[in-house]
Parts: C-alpha cells; sequence; structure tokens
C-alpha cells in the first residue's frame, strides 16, 4: 500500500476533529434548510400533496373519503369509471381486508399482469407527491409494481411536508428489506417519442385520501 492510501485509509479511521465538532457543523448545516426550501407546501400538508399527486406534473387521479369505510365505494367508483371488472387484488393488509368489500371480489393473491391492486401507502410526502412503501409481511412490494391500475390509499395525517421528514421517520424506525418512493405512474416516451403507459409499473396512479386515521 502507498503512502498516500495508507494516509487517507488513517485519516477515515481516525477522524482529525472530535465526533462532537462534526456533529455541530452538522446542525449547523441543518438549521440552513427550512429557509431554503421553496414556497411549494404551506400550513394543509395534506391538501398540498393531493393537489400535486393529482397535478398535470404527477397526473395521478384522486379522490377524497371522510373514513376508511368509505374506500370500497371509492374503489367502485373507479372501477366503474374505467369499464374495468369488480375484482381488484388487495394487499394483505388487515385495515384492507377487513373493508366490506360486497360487490367487488376482492383477491390476495397479485399476477404478473394484474389488472388492478389496493393498497396502503405507510406515509406521503406533499413536497414531492410520493408515496411511501416499507416492506412487510403485510406490505409485499410486488403489489406497487405489477398491476396496470395501482389504487393507494393514504391518511390525510400520515402525509409529511418535506422529503427530509421521510428520512428522519426512517432513522427512527427499523430498517425495512425494502423502501419504495413512487411519484406518480410508470411511463416512457422513449420510443418515438409516444408516451407508453406501465413501462416500468402500473400505467395508472390513483390516490384515495382518507381524512380520518386508518
Amino acid at each position: 500500500m502507498t503512502d498516500a492510501r495508507s494516509a487517507i485509509f488513517a485519516a477515515i479511521a481516525t477522524p482529525s476533529r472530535p465526533p462532537a465538532d462534526i456533529a455541530r457543523a452538522a446542525s449547523a448545516l441543518l438549521a440552513r434548510v427550512p429557509a431554503l426550501r421553496p414556497d411549494r407546501v404551506g400550513d394543509d400538508v395534506a391538501a398540498a400533496f393531493f393537489a400535486r399527486v393529482t397535478g398535470p406534473a404527477i397526473g395521478a387521479s384522486g379522490a377524497k373519503v371522510a373514513s376508511l369505510s368509505d374506500v370500497p365505494g371509492a374503489v367502485g367508483a373507479y372501477l366503474a369509471a374505467h369499464d374495468l371488472a369488480a375484482r381488484v387484488a388487495v394487499q394483505p393488509h388487515p385495515a384492507l381486508l377487513d373493508l366490506p368489500w360486497r360487490d367487488i371480489v376482492a383477491h390476495r393473491d397479485i399476477a404478473v399482469d394484474e389488472p388492478v391492486a389496493i393498497g396502503i401507502a405507510d406515509y406521503a410526502v406533499a413536497e414531492t407527491g410520493s408515496l411511501v412503501f416499507r416492506s412487510g409481511a403485510h406490505t409485499p412490494t410486488l403489489f406497487a409494481f405489477l398491476p396496470l391500475h395501482h389504487i393507494v390509499v393514504v391518511r390525510a395525517d400520515g402525509v409529511m411536508a418535506w422529503l427530509e421528514d421521510c428520512a428522519a421517520a426512517e432513522s427512527r424506525l427499523p430498517a425495512p428489506r425494502n423502501l419504495n418512493l413512487v411519484t406518480g405512474a410508470s411511463g416512457t416516451t422513449d420510443i418515438e417519442g409516444a408516451l407508453v403507459r406501465g413501462a416500468h409499473g402500473p400505467g395508472y396512479l390513483h390516490v384515495i385520501l382518507v381524512q380520518s386515521p386508518l
């Protein structure tokens, strides 16, 4: 090993500055962040998220409901509006499985060509209009990628203002095997400039914002 490389590795192993000094410098940088953020969220973070995710930049569709019990009705309305069969793959989350699906056939298995699936986002980010999915026993990752139409339930009090808030929340939680931030449906214009939906995931995203806690 050359002297230069030895010096580099030694510096990494033994920081020249005390850890307390490094922590203070990091805190000073973070203290500047609020002043540098663009004015795009406001006081009502749930409303800001909904406006952004359904706006022209992202282009998802959306609906607002008062409570989780209203979700099957909102799903039924979406299926009817898009002339889709009343059959959906339901993420194996107790909050969804316990709902009265009535005229909708709800099943837990998801196929590679699944027409419609519904899931719950762990939380959302108003700044970017992103939905956050943490993989786990009740949140299989494939539910966010296999269906053509992805219907996502997110609670209003689960919307965070800024992307940094997402990172801060994750730092306090056990690390999942997979963490996905989804911002809109999948599409590409790589081939002759024509929009192709569902190139790398769902071609359509529909967000149901639940006003009351789940």
